[in-house]
């Protein structure tokens, strides 16, 4: 069995790791850093930063509680240096992970035919395929595109930017306009629409006046020209540094003519992540929807599994998400989960929510409480901002079906949280559950409330 996988990040990583282990050898095509954008260009690179800029803003914190004193300085040179000396340790040991199986890595540009890819000037036949490709920022058709950058470009930059304009108010600009004022830089957010679209309106407003109350937001802008140091709207101009962030794009075209597209030139697959090409596979960010390295993960898994003939289906009934930043803001919402996905064909398990249009499903109700006990909210309490946590149920059978949260711990809060969501109420949630204090302690006690 010939199995080959283009693509090494997250989804074609995992892909080639999960062949292994069922006793299939892979051939993994990386056109250039194995791991992919969330290692080498995305989430990890903000991970990186925010940790700085974190450090920063505890300092400040202390400094104004009189808990210490001392100007601090950063290198940001220094600090993209560090970076890129991790990245290459953590590709070294991905690159092992996958050898370690008897997987084959080749570096080279790959070009796909029917039943053969060709990369470096040799051919390899398959018999099953994966395209595991990835996303690309999308680059809006705006006069003088050129001089902006993206989130590729984040360790491009010499320096801190005096001022920075970031053209998007979708979470990748929210997360990289907290780090950089977090820095230093003046940064002001143009938005076409709102900020942070789609997200609970009360979290958005307090993202909004606590967590960026040092950025400039400018929401309902049409910009219409982006110069080498200056952003140009219908209304306004702002000098400075321009960084694009205005989504991303399924990077498809290698398979354009093979298998079938949607409308957003994203991958069509089935429930297991085949194309309309039966020995083809995709998964990841080149199959659309929502662009996670987790869910990346999971549907390489998925294919992998089904490559090697164990029968494996995709779900996305509960998918937690985050945006990092000073606190992370998270949260899962099982009513919109589903429309994410439409695109792609998927069929959730049928047993599950199956009485969703009964009349007691829509009897919700809410409870919204300040942000309390938790890991890295004690110094937090004089000054009042340790968050804000929401939880929408079910008011007759006690499910839950949002949750909301913006901690310093909500990442993991949330994450595991998320499994709770399908399989308990809350009465078994706070009867029940122990934790190592104090993790979920803002949702142990919003639990114990209602069962006032």
């Amino acid at each position: 069995m010939k199995n080959i996988i283009i693509g090494s990040g997250p989804a074609g990583r995992l892909a080639g790791i999960e062949l292994g282990k069922l006793g299939k050898e892979a051939i993994l095509i990386e056109k250039k850093y194995i791991a992919g954008n969330c290692l080498n260009e995305g989430c990890m690179v903000i991970c990186a930063l925010n940790d700085i800029a974190r450090f920063l803003n505890s300092k400040k914190r202390f400094e104004n509680l009189g808990l210490m004193k001392g100007k601090i300085e950063i290198d940001y040179a220094e600090i993209v240096t560090k970076i890129k000396e991790t990245q290459e340790f953590i590709r070294q040991i991905h690159q092992k992970e996958n050898e370690s199986l008897n997987n084959t890595i080749i570096y080279g540009e790959a070009i796909v035919e029917e039943d053969m890819v060709k990369v470096n000037g040799e051919s390899f036949e398959y018999d099953k395929l994966l395209i595991a490709t990835g996303s690309k920022p999308i680059i809006p058709n705006i006069k003088g595109n050129k001089y902006g950058l993206t989130s590729k470009d984040i360790l491009k930059i010499d320096k801190i930017p005096e001022n920075l304009n970031i053209l998007g108010g979708g979470a990748i600009g929210i997360e990289i306009a907290n780090i950089f004022s977090s820095f230093g830089s003046n940064v002001n957010i143009i938005s076409r629409n709102s900020i942070l679209k789609g997200i609970d309106e009360n979290l958005v407003k307090f993202t909004r006046e606590n967590l960026l109350k040092y950025v400039n937001i400018y929401e309902n802008q049409n910009t219409v020209e982006i110069k080498k140091d200056k952003l140009i709207t219908e209304t306004d101009e702002f000098i400075g540094t321009t960084l694009i962030a205005t989504g991303r794009s399924p990077n498809s075209e290698i398979v354009k003519d093979i298998v079938d597209l949607d409308d957003k030139k994203a991958i069509k697959v089935n429930k297991l992540m085949q194309s309309s090409k039966q020995n083809i596979y995709a998964a990841g960010d080149v199959t659309g929807g929502v662009n996670l390295t987790t869910i990346a993960r999971k549907e390489g898994i998925t294919a992998a599994r089904n490559m090697a003939g164990f029968t494996s289906a995709m779900e996305y009934n509960k998918i937690p998400q985050g945006i990092t930043l000073d606190m992370d803001l998270s949260y899962i919402t099982k009513n919109n989960i589903k429309s994410n996905f439409n695109d792609k064909n998927i069929t959730t398990n049928p047993n599950k929510n199956t009485n969703k249009n009964d009349q007691s499903k829509e009897i919700l109700n809410e409870i919204t409480i300040p942000g309390s006990g938790g890991p890295g909210s004690f110094w937090r309490a004089l000054t009042r901002d340790t968050g804000l946590s929401k939880i929408k149920y079910n008011e007759n059978t006690k499910e839950i079906e949002e949750l909301y949260s913006i901690s310093p711990s909500s990442i993991s809060d949330i994450s595991y949280l998320s499994y709770l969501i399908d399989n308990v109420n809350l009465e078994d949630f706070s009867e029940e559950f122990l934790d190592i204090h104090p993790s979920t302690n803002v949702f142990q006690e919003i639990f114990a409330l209602l069962r006032l």
